[in-house]
């Protein structure tokens, strides 16, 4: 599926669009270059989900925890400082996304091996026109 973002102003449209297609999967890792809107998806995301916190990149945390607004987790993961998997194992990376709550993870290509084979892809590309397409 392709989702397009026509302007930061219709990003949270785009998010509704995703968390309707979101189906019974709970790990989705976002792929895209620096500055291709990743923790801004994830932000809105979030928001239409009902996190009241403020939502941003957990850099050096690795990962935030919010809370939906059903009461339910979601968590945030950004895996750009990772220097070994060393660090991933010991931060309970399993129990994370074998909790059945909702992980959004940023730069996933520095753990890819670890996850789990249920996990969706999203790809998020800058377009010439400078949009942005989320496909999954």
């Amino acid at each position: 599926m392709e989702i397009k973002i026509e302007s930061l102003e219709k990003i949270r449209e785009a998010a509704r669009q995703f968390i309707d297609n979101m189906g019974d999967a709970n790990v989705f890792a976002l792929y895209g270059k620096m500055g291709a809107g990743k923790t801004t998806f994830i932000k809105a995301i979030c928001e239409e989900l009902g996190v009241e916190d403020t939502v941003n990149s957990p850099t050096f945390a690795i990962v935030n925890e919010y809370t939906a607004g059903n009461g339910d987790p979601v968590y945030h993961f950004d895996f750009y400082r990772i220097k070994k998997l060393e660090e991933v194992y010991d931060m309970g990376y399993e129990e994370y996304f074998d909790s059945g709550n909702i992980c959004l993870i940023e730069w996933p290509e520095l753990i890819d091996e670890l996850l789990p084979d249920d996990v969706v892809k999203i790809n998020i590309t800058i377009n010439d026109d400078d949009t942005r397409t989320v496909s999954f």
